[in-house]
């Protein structure tokens, strides 16, 4: 299991079409991913689920990746973050 801890710097945070990246993203791994905000964990692999965290700008989130391909998802997943999801 590898995390890391990352800001969302995207002014709409994990709204609609950000969370669809995220997810869309997440799914190209065998791993799990999840992400721990505000003691809550999420299931990066679900849109619901990423919207449901309700996510802002400036919120800080703890990506988690656990199996085969962990790390490449770690760095794939934070690198989209601080990318600012495209937007």
């Amino acid at each position: 299991m590898v995390s890391q801890k990352v800001k969302i710097i995207n002014p709409t945070g994990l709204h609609l079409r950000p969370a669809g990246l995220f997810c869309t993203k997440a799914l190209c791994f065998e791993c799990k991913v999840t992400f721990l905000y505000k003691n809550a964990e999420a299931n990066a692999k679900s849109v619901l689920s990423v919207l449901g965290a309700c996510v802002k700008e400036g919120d800080e989130i703890e990506i988690i990746c656990d199996g085969a391909d962990e790390v490449k998802a770690l760095e794939a997943m934070v690198e989209l973050v601080e990318s600012g999801l495209d937007e």
